[in-house]
């Protein structure tokens, strides 16, 4: 896969991340959602009374609202590869793009838990001197975080040896 601009024309290749984030956070939501609806009826309509049961509904709500917001957050996550720097873009309703210059890396990072490990993803963590230009690219295939990570080290290395 290749990333990067092309042709020098400046353009940035966005790479969007793949389907697996989406997958396990959508997971959690209905591991967290359906059991809190469960528990809201039976005790609602245990205290209260069967028509408090009903209540329970709010968090299935909850659940399709989620949903949907999981899926849009995912989509708006993305990253490019350019000459002097790496973007990366994300949010829905506040959108945020970082630069990071590769000069200005000091440490990138492959890390993934035992979710994520399940799922087959990794996170790559770049960090730099000052901590606000910390970013993070989450749920990557594995192989791609190594190549990404080695391909930052690389350039980091590079750029920053006129420093």
């Amino acid at each position: 896969m290749e990333t990067g601009t092309s042709g020098g024309t400046g353009r940035a290749e966005w790479v969007g991340l793949p389907g697996g984030l989406l997958r396990l956070r959508r997971l959690l939501l209905v591991t967290w959602a359906v059991p809190l609806a469960a528990g809201t009826a039976l005790l609602l309509g245990w205290a209260a009374g069967p028509a408090w049961a009903a209540a329970g509904a709010i968090w299935l709500l909850a659940l399709v609202w989620g949903w949907v917001l999981l899926g849009r957050n995912w989509r708006s996550w993305r990253y490019a590869e350019r000459a002097d720097d790496l973007l990366i873009s994300r949010g829905v309703l506040w959108r945020a793009q970082t630069v990071v210059p590769y000069g200005r890396m000091q440490l990138v990072e492959v890390t993934s838990g035992p979710l994520e490990r399940r799922f087959g993803l990794a996170s790559v963590q770049l960090h730099t001197a000052a901590a606000a230009t910390d970013a993070k690219i989450p749920g990557l295939a594995p192989d791609e975080a190594q190549r990404l990570r080695d391909r930052l080290t690389e350039l980091g290395e590079a750029r920053s040896a006129g420093l």
